[in-house]
């Protein structure tokens, strides 16, 4: 299963530092989702891209987790050669982390 079957994501950037949250669309999904969706995870799954730390912040209340990664976006929007690493393509990118089967879930219609 994809993290994108069980949550959406929002994302932004400042300066060489990316956020993204990951937001459970049901809330009984947001204890898998802190189980499986971890900070050492998504800077695995960033390797190559994200170069300093991954520090993940769980807001219960939400259903969601929010990702701060440094060294995410080479340098910032205005200094990267890249066409556009930044914000909404790593958070999109996020949604297609694998995770395990998730037993006993009806799908959400």
């Amino acid at each position: 299963m994809r993290l994108r079957e069980l949550a959406h994501a929002r994302a932004g950037d400042k300066g060489d530092i990316s956020n993204i949250a990951v937001i459970a669309y049901e809330p009984g999904d947001y204890a898998f989702l802190v189980e499986h969706v971890t900070a050492e995870r998504v800077k695995a799954f960033f390797a190559g891209v994200v170069h300093g730390d991954v520090a993940r912040y769980e807001l219960p209340g939400l259903g969601a987790l929010n990702f701060v990664m440094t060294g995410a976006l080479g340098g910032g929007v205005t200094r990267s050669l890249a066409l556009d690493p930044h914000g909404k393509s790593l958070s999109g990118a996020l949604l297609e982390l694998e995770l395990p089967a998730r037993q006993n879930r009806m799908p959400t219609p």
